[in-house]
């Protein structure tokens, strides 16, 4: 069995408390920007736009996952309505970040009258990244309750804090429950292979890494989320696999009819200039 016995919390100053989960989203939101400051001029797009993007991206991201958050559970919010604007508390739901994210970027880049779509594919490996690094607070903290498992990979949270947030939801921290979390992890890694070593300068037209980053996460989470003891909403589908199928059916088709794949043999040089014409 996988023991975790971390503190959740990171570091407590009067009021404040800062989570393992929280340091490690804001260090890959980080890092993401970081990487796309870095790597958009090599397509000729400056680093000050690559900038101005992500931070409407930041904004879009953070109101959109709050927001698809309280809509999962819009009972309680309705009855506390300031709870919703408590964010700081957590609960980010991580494909309404991701379409607020998208979304304030594409009103940057409009407004701006810019080119987005070769952006987007910038950002696209920078978002596996961030994901990774944030998943890595997620196995610390425990908050993604897995289903019970006797396999010996299964994890057990021992700190007194993470198993007092599996009792507070009717289940017993003794017993061994999927690591839904690392498998999430390991799919994130299988990822950013493809995107970075097979796909990255080859897929054309501009905005097709993106929509492959969008539809290989879906495919894998969907499975994935089977391994968690989330609330299903139709039949035994929980809400994220639902917004999983949905992506998947914007996304496959689009890939299908629209993207092509360049041969190796052209060359990486080659492909850059190509895409940068895109």
């Amino acid at each position: 069995m996988i023991e975790i016995g971390i503190d959740p919390v990171l570091l407590t100053l009067g009021s404040l408390t800062l989570s393992w989960h929280g340091i490690a989203s804001f260090v890959g939101v980080s890092l993401a920007v970081y990487l796309v400051g870095r790597w958009a001029p090599r397509y000729g797009i400056p680093a000050d736009t690559a900038y101005g993007a992500a931070t409407w991206g930041i904004i879009g991201g953070i109101l959109g996952a709050r927001l698809v958050f309280v809509l999962d559970d819009l009972g309680y919010y309705i009855d506390n309505p300031e709870q919703a604007l408590f964010i700081w508390r957590g609960g980010l739901a991580i494909w309404g970040g991701f379409l607020g994210g998208f979304v304030g970027a594409w009103i940057y880049m409009r407004v701006n009258k810019l080119e987005w779509r070769t952006l987007a594919d910038v950002t696209a490996p920078t978002l596996v990244l961030a994901l990774m690094v944030g998943r890595i607070g997620d196995i610390i903290n425990g908050e993604h309750f897995g289903e019970f498992t006797g396999k010996t990979w299964g994890a057990i949270y021992t700190h007194p804090a993470t198993q007092s947030l599996y009792i507070g939801n009717g289940m017993d921290p003794t017993l061994p429950t999927h690591p839904g979390v690392i498998y999430e992890f390991i799919w994130l890694t299988v990822v950013f292979s493809i995107l970075w070593w097979v796909l990255k300068d080859r897929i054309r037209p501009a905005g097709m890494l993106f929509a492959s980053f969008l539809a290989l996460y879906a495919f894998g989470r969907f499975f994935i989320l089977f391994f968690h003891a989330y609330r299903n909403w139709i039949g035994d589908l929980n809400e994220a696999q639902l917004i999983c199928l949905g992506v998947l059916v914007v996304t496959v088709p689009i890939l299908a009819f629209k993207a092509t794949i360049l041969p190796r043999s052209r060359g990486t040089g080659s492909n850059v200039a190509a895409r940068r014409k895109t």
